[in-house]
């Protein structure tokens, strides 16, 4: 093995754990007034005024997102697959976003 090796080791991001990363994100949109956590089932959901705008769910190692682009009974989503904590950023920044647009809507 090589120095280079052992520095590429030493440097590396931890592994990507969906599972906790999924409670994190539950945790931060919680928060997030006036969205509303609905089920407990494999899909994670949330609503605004009744509307489902955020659905979470854990695969492959990974979670997949949606958001929707307007608050409606059937939504138009945006579709993202997350698979490292910048994703998760990326995605709780992305639905700070559409909150804004979707209480501007009201």
């Amino acid at each position: 093995m090589s120095n280079d090796d052992d520095l590429g080791s030493f440097f590396a991001l931890p592994p990507f754990k969906a599972d906790e990363a999924l409670q994190r994100m539950r945790r931060d949109l919680k928060d997030r007034k006036p969205l509303v956590e609905q089920g407990a089932g494999p899909i994670t959901r949330f609503t605004l005024q009744g509307d489902t705008v955020v659905e979470l769910k854990l695969a492959d190692g990974a979670i997949e997102c949606a958001i929707a682009k307007k608050v409606s009974q059937r939504p138009e989503w945006l579709r993202s697959t997350i698979r490292s904590t910048a994703d998760v950023r990326k995605a709780l920044d992305a639905i700070a976003r559409q909150m804004k647009l979707w209480v501007d809507e009201d």
